[in-house]
């Protein structure tokens, strides 16, 4: 049986990743030497909320939907976590159970480093405590940046930084057109900023009727990023 081994494209995507690619070489080159991939199915379960923290994971491709679940027994979707990005350290850090549920969310590709491993590479490679401090202290600025902006900022201004995101992210570009390749429908853009699908839908023609915008199903294109900065600074 042959053993997974990432595309190129793939590669490039956790290399170029914004916190993997200022690590040392050796460093990088210990993680990947660990790291096995795992190719999964559109809303294929990782992990499940309360269950144990087992493994940390890049993405490589794809995404990973990350949700919890509501009072009323409905499923909001909190983040995806888009190509080159890293996560699953809190819980191997604290112990703790998993804290959130976690789906791929098309089509995605994962390295996947085992608890035991990570252990390793923390006793080995003073550096990656470091560099995980600093990517959570990331993390912390944005949760304080997205608190802030659900309090202060209208919906308009939240959707548009959002699709802003969403485009650097998973944007692929298409002549003057940014065409947003991770498939959303409109209740899960709902989600991601405490609305509902209703007023997100309003907001969206609006933007669609001021040539900020087109929307398709399930996909988002970008026409002018100029009218999407614009609304996101009001």
């Amino acid at each position: 049986m042959n053993t997974p081994v990432l595309t190129i494209a793939e590669r490039s995507n956790i290399d170029a990743g914004s916190w993997f690619s200022k690590l040392s070489q050796p460093l990088r080159n210990a993680i990947l030497s660990r790291a096995v991939v795992r190719r999964l199915q559109d809303g294929a379960m990782l992990s499940a909320r309360g269950g144990p923290a087992e493994e940390w994971c890049g993405v490589a491709k794809g995404a990973v939907r990350v949700s919890s679940v509501s009072l009323s027994g409905k499923q909001v979707t909190l983040t995806y976590v888009e190509p080159g990005t890293w996560f699953g350290d809190i819980s191997l850090f604290d112990g703790l159970p998993r804290t959130h549920d976690s789906n791929a969310h098309g089509e995605t590709t994962l390295l996947v480093v085992r608890k035991a491993d990570f252990k390793e590479l923390l006793s080995q490679h003073t550096e990656l405590y470091e560099a995980l401090l600093r990517l959570n202290c990331r993390r912390l600025r944005l949760m304080f940046d997205a608190v802030e902006d659900l309090n202060t900022r209208p919906l308009a201004s939240r959707l548009a930084k959002q699709i802003l995101l969403l485009a650097r992210s998973y944007g692929i570009a298409q002549g003057e057109e940014i065409r947003i390749g991770l498939q959303l429908a409109q209740e899960d853009l709902a989600q991601l900023l405490g609305a509902s699908r209703q007023r997100v839908n309003q907001e969206l023609k609006g933007f669609e009727r001021d040539g900020a915008v087109r929307i398709e199903p399930t996909r988002l294109v970008v026409l002018s990023k100029e009218k999407l900065l614009a609304i996101s600074s009001k």
